[in-house]
């Protein structure tokens, strides 16, 4: 399986696709431009097959109607922000977009715990990490050896923790016991900014030192 970072949205977030080699593919976090996005799909001759959410903040779900709709596709979201695809105040977009307001319609699938999911081919494991958000999710497949993170961590860095429900405790939490345990070489597919490893972090991420 090979993946993509594809910087989308008002935010330039991270969207990734994650292909099989039946050209089966899925969408992480798919933030804005939907219909660049359907027509370079299109264009490679990849079949999409599910979306799946790290949280619902509006940067990262700009395009899941367009690309819901154009696909036939379920969308992935934790319960925790069962509510917040439909409602600018809970995913950011009243605050930072002004009269813009990004919505989406409401998740297919609902994640409630940890453990393995398979959609299709693909095989994977849920982690739940809050801190960033209620229902942040991390998407960890060990056979490609890549963790898609969200906005819990990045290179040299971690989630803000200044938005509705955020708790800095509580994301350092989850970074710790949830992704860190995860193998160092991992892989880590974060919401922004460019790839970093499991143990890049652990030696040299700032926030994650004295906790």
């Amino acid at each position: 399986m090979n993946y993509k970072q594809i910087p989308l949205g008002p935010l330039q977030t991270n969207c990734y696709v994650l292909i099989d080699d039946a050209k089966k593919m899925v969408i992480f976090d798919p933030g804005g431009n939907g219909e660049q996005l359907n027509e370079w799909i299109a264009e490679q001759g990849f079949e999409p097959i599910a979306i799946l959410l790290t949280h619902a903040h509006f940067d990262h779900i700009g395009a899941v109607d367009v690309v819901r709709q154009r696909w036939n596709i379920p969308v992935y979201l934790h319960k925790n922000e069962e509510d917040w695809l439909a409602n600018p105040e809970k995913n950011g977009s009243a605050f930072f977009m002004g009269d813009a307001a990004i919505t989406a319609s409401k998740a297919d699938h609902l994640l409630e715990k940890d453990g393995t999911l398979n959609v299709g081919s693909f095989s994977f494991t849920v982690l739940h990490t809050p801190g960033h958000s209620p229902g942040s999710v991390s998407y960890y497949f060990e056979k490609e050896n890549v963790v898609f993170s969200g906005d819990a961590l990045f290179s040299g860095s971690i989630g803000r923790t200044d938005l509705r429900e955020g708790n800095h405790e509580q994301l350092l939490q989850s970074i710790h016991t949830k992704l860190l345990e995860l193998p160092e070489e991992t892989v880590v597919a974060s919401g922004h900014g460019p790839l970093t490893t499991i143990g890049q972090e652990m030696d040299s991420n700032p926030f994650l030192s004295g906790f």
